[in-house]
């Protein structure tokens, strides 16, 4: 296997659960994302969409999104505990998680940040809509405040289960708080949540 990994949130969800899983001897080739490599015709013929990580599989397919990486890394280790589940209920619980957080946190997050902070660098690559912005960060922040509420005093998202929701979920707050879109100290468990994960060795990956 061979990981094409950058900077950017993405790209640390999946080193985040490569260390977490403990899986071991994948290199990784850095692909220049604020120099656009990723727009290039070379990248391009591996993940069409531009996207950044990529895993090129030993039969020299390719997996492009962060929950399919995980998700596959986590079925092919050989040894260690899942962080998706060790049954079907646990492993629905935690895509559930995971796409809640996606859709109703993620998602207008960074389209919020790509829309003002992050303007300069993705006009000429997507389509952009700068009056946007301040209502998609709004959402985001809502749905925080929704989230906040829901994990009461649970450890991690997924009850007592360390996940791959915690992981995706950190990694995009942790990149957040650097784009002027922090953590509202009001949210006191989801404060409280984050300092943990941030205190795992794997966060500083």
């Amino acid at each position: 296997m061979l990981l094409f990994d950058s900077i950017g949130p993405n790209p640390k969800v999946v080193r985040m659960f490569i260390a977490e899983r403990g899986v071991t001897g994948i290199p990784v080739q850095t692909v220049d994302l604020r120099g656009g490599e990723n727009r290039q015709e070379a990248y391009l013929a591996k993940n069409p969409t531009g996207g950044l990580p990529s895993l090129q599989l030993d039969d020299g397919s390719y997996l492009t999104e962060i929950t399919a990486i995980c998700e596959y890394l986590d079925e092919t280790a050989s040894t260690g505990t899942s962080l998706m589940g060790a049954t079907p209920q646990e492993r629905a619980e935690t895509r559930m998680w995971t796409r809640r957080i996606d859709l109703g946190i993620v998602e207008p997050l960074t389209a919020g940040f790509r829309y003002a902070e992050g303007l300069k660098l993705f006009t000429n690559r997507m389509r952009c809509i700068p009056h946007a912005a301040d209502d998609l960060k709004a959402i985001a922040k809502e749905k925080l405040a929704w989230l906040d509420g829901q994990l009461g005093e649970r450890q991690y998202i997924c009850g007592d289960r360390y996940t791959l929701a915690d992981i995706f979920l950190f990694a995009f707050l942790q990149f957040a708080a650097t784009v002027r879109q922090p953590l509202d100290a009001a949210n006191t468990n989801l404060t409280a949540w984050y300092d943990r994960m941030a205190a795992r060795p794997s966060a500083g990956v």
